[in-house]
């Protein structure tokens, strides 16, 4: 990893945490494969951070600016999809 995670000074050391886990299962889809539910979870673990659609379309925005990863793409499919179906993005 050459990049780096899209953090506000502001958040808490726990909240830094919540965030990076959330980035580390977006990884996760695009480098190997993950659980749907693995991404809800985070996902609504980072909503508790960062409440405001704009300010999570910032940060995503960012992050994929960094790693090329977008978020939004997996959120989305891993909503649609069963809880324990594999996500597996491809860049």
């Amino acid at each position: 990893m050459e990049y780096s995670y899209p953090l506000d000074p502001s958040w808490t050391t726990e909240e830094m945490v919540v965030v990076v886990r959330f980035f580390e299962t977006i990884e996760k889809a695009y480098e190997e494969r993950v659980r749907a539910h693995e991404v809800v979870e985070a996902y609504h673990a980072l909503k508790t951070i960062v409440p405001s659609k704009a300010e999570e379309k910032t940060i995503f925005r960012k992050y994929a600016k960094a790693s090329t990863y977008e978020s939004y793409p997996v959120v989305r499919r891993a909503l649609n999809e069963a809880s324990d179906a594999w996500i597996q993005m491809s860049e």
